[in-house]
C-alpha cells in the first residue's frame, strides 16, 4: 500500500504543479497584454502631443507671416500715397 500511496501523492503533486503552471501562464499572458496596451496608450499620447506641438508652431509661423504681410502692405501703401500726393 505504501507504493500506491506515494504514486497517488506524486500524481496529486504533478496535477498541482500543472495547475500552478497554467495559472502562472495565464497571469503572464494578462501582464503582457496590459503592457502592450499601456505601450500603445503612451505611443498614442506622444503622437497627439507631437501633432499639437507642430500645430502650435505652424500657427505661430502663419501668424508671423500674416503680421509681416500686413505691416509691409501698410508701409508700401503709405509710401505710395506720399509719393502720389507729394
Amino acid at each position: 500500500m505504501a507504493v500506491g500511496t506515494s504514486t497517488m501523492r506524486m500524481r496529486q503533486s504533478l496535477a498541482q504543479l500543472e495547475t500552478a503552471f497554467e495559472q502562472e501562464a495565464a497571469l503572464e499572458r494578462r501582464r503582457r497584454l496590459q503592457l502592450r496596451q499601456r505601450a500603445a496608450t503612451r505611443s498614442r499620447a506622444r503622437r497627439i502631443q507631437r501633432t499639437e506641438q507642430r500645430g502650435r508652431v505652424a500657427f505661430g509661423v502663419l501668424f508671423g507671416a500674416l503680421a509681416a504681410t500686413a505691416v509691409t502692405v501698410t508701409l508700401v501703401m503709405f509710401e505710395a500715397l506720399a509719393w502720389l500726393v507729394g
